[in-house]
């Protein structure tokens, strides 16, 4: 678990399906960390990811990796 706070955003692409998350990539620099958390339970638990690791996921997103449609 990290020390710092997050300053959590929500991507300007997600609509207002519910189903978005939450991401504080503030901490990446002085972490490494990039904590995700669903938009819906903002007090609930968060995933921390390595910096390296959320580079991956966000290329993937972008190229259309995970699209199940």
């Amino acid at each position: 678990m990290t020390t710092g706070i997050p300053h959590w955003f929500t991507s300007s692409y997600s609509g207002n399906g519910g189903s978005c998350v939450e991401v504080a990539t503030n901490l990446a620099a002085t972490h490494g960390t990039v904590p995700v958390r669903d938009s819906k339970v903002p007090a609930g638990p968060e995933l921390h990811l390595s910096a390296s690791a959320f580079t991956v996921f966000v290329a993937g997103v972008k190229s259309d990796e995970f699209d199940i449609a």
